[in-house]
C-alpha cells in the first residue's frame, strides 16, 4: 500500500508575486488542519494507506516534503524525481496560488541549470516529468479554479480514491523569467474603482507573431495555458485555454475607434487578437502593469516572458 504526504500550507502562502520566495510573508502562522484535509486523511487510511500530514509555514517546509520525492544519486550529480516511488502527494490548496507555490519548489527542486542540461532532458523542456500530486480544494463548492477546471475529485473521499486507484494526467506548465511558474494562466492590465479596464501600452509578441506594438492602447491581455482568463468584463480572450496542447494561448483586446460614415462621431469595437506558441513576451511601454497571475497580484514595468513546458507536471484524477 502506499505512502501519502497530505500537505497543508499555511494562511497566506502563496499569496504574493512580488518575492522571489511567493511564500506570502515570512510570518505566516500554521493553523491546525482544516475539515478536508482530516477527512481525506480518515478516507486514505481506510482505504490502507500510511497518511502523515505536513502543515508548512515556509518554502523550506515545502522543499522538506519534496526532497522525499527525490530519485537515486545520478552520475551528473543533478537531483532528479524518482519515477518509481512509492510515495503520493496530495495539495491541500485553499487557492491557485497555493497550488502553485508548491510546484514553483517542484521546478525550482528538479530544474537543472543550462550548463549541465542531461542528454535524457527532452528538447522541449528544461524540467523532467515532476512528481504527480493531487489536488484537494480546501472550498469544495468553488467552480472557478484549476481542480474545477479541469474536472478533477473534489471531495475528500473522491481525492483519496484518485490517489490510490486514479489514472495520471500530464499538463503542460508554463515558467517565466521572474522565476516562477504558470498553471493556469495570467491576465495583464488593471482597472479602476468600478472595476473598468484601464487602459495601457505595450509590446506583446508569441513566438514570431506581433499582437501590437506598444504604439495603441490594450485593454486586458490574457496569456493561457487552462481556461481561466478566457473571458474578461464579459470579452471573451481565449479560445480554448487546452493545458495539454503543448501551446500557450494569447490574447489582447484593443479598442479601435470606428468614423461612422455621413455622421460627425465615433464608436469605439473592441479588437481581440490572438496567437498560439512556444513562448510570448509582453514589454510594458509606460512604467507598471499590474497583473494576476494563478489568481496572485503583481506589478512589473520590465519586459516578462512566458515559455510552455509540454507535460511537465501531472494530476491524480478520477
Amino acid at each position: 500500500m502506499f505512502d501519502v504526504v497530505l500537505l497543508s500550507l499555511a494562511e497566506g502562502q502563496g499569496g504574493s508575486d512580488s518575492c522571489g520566495s511567493g511564500c506570502g510573508g515570512c510570518n505566516a502562522v500554521c493553523a491546525t488542519p482544516r475539515t478536508p484535509v482530516l477527512a481525506c486523511a480518515d478516507a486514505l487510511r481506510e482505504a490502507g494507506a500510511r497518511v502523515e500530514t505536513v502543515l508548512a509555514g515556509s518554502d523550506q517546509e515545502i522543499d522538506a516534503v519534496l526532497a522525499r520525492f527525490d530519485g537515486p544519486a545520478r552520475p551528473d550529480g543533478l537531483t532528479w524525481p524518482d519515477p518509481e516511488s512509492k510515495l503520493r502527494l496530495v495539495v491541500a490548496s485553499a487557492t491557485d496560488g497555493q497550488l502553485r507555490a508548491v510546484v514553483r519548489r517542484l521546478v525550482r527542486r528538479y530544474a537543472p541549470p543550462p550548463s549541465k542540461r542531461p542528454d535524457d532532458l527532452p528538447a522541449v523542456r528544461t524540467v523532467p516529468d515532476l512528481p504527480p500530486l493531487a489536488i484537494l480544494p480546501l472550498d469544495p463548492t468553488h467552480t472557478g479554479d484549476l481542480a474545477a477546471q479541469l474536472g478533477l475529485p473534489r471531495t475528500p473521499a473522491a481525492v483519496a480514491a484518485a490517489v490510490l486507484e486514479g489514472s495520471v494526467r500530464r499538463l503542460d506548465l508554463l515558467r517565466n523569467d521572474g522565476g516562477s511558474v504558470t498553471l493556469d494562466g495570467a491576465l495583464l492590465g488593471g482597472s479602476d474603482d468600478d472595476g473598468r479596464a484601464v487602459p495601457w501600452r505595450g509590446r506583446v509578441e508569441v513566438d514570431d507573431a506581433l499582437l501590437t506594438d506598444g504604439e495603441e492602447p490594450v485593454l486586458a491581455c490574457a496569456v493561457g495555458n487552462a481556461a481561466g482568463y478566457a473571458e474578461f468584463d464579459g470579452l471573451r480572450l481565449l479560445a480554448d485555454g487546452d493545458p495539454t496542447d503543448g501551446r500557450v494561448e494569447v490574447a489582447v483586446a484593443v479598442p479601435i475607434v470606428v468614423k461612422q460614415r455621413f455622421r460627425k462621431d465615433t464608436k469605439i469595437r473592441i479588437e481581440v487578437r490572438r496567437a498560439r506558441g512556444r513562448a510570448v513576451s509582453v514589454l510594458p511601454r509606460e512604467g507598471d502593469l499590474q497583473f494576476l497571475d494563478d489568481g496572485v497580484a503583481g506589478s512589473t514595468s520590465r519586459k516578462r516572458s512566458w515559455w510552455t513546458e509540454p507535460g511537465a507536471w501531472a494530476v491524480y484524477a478520477g
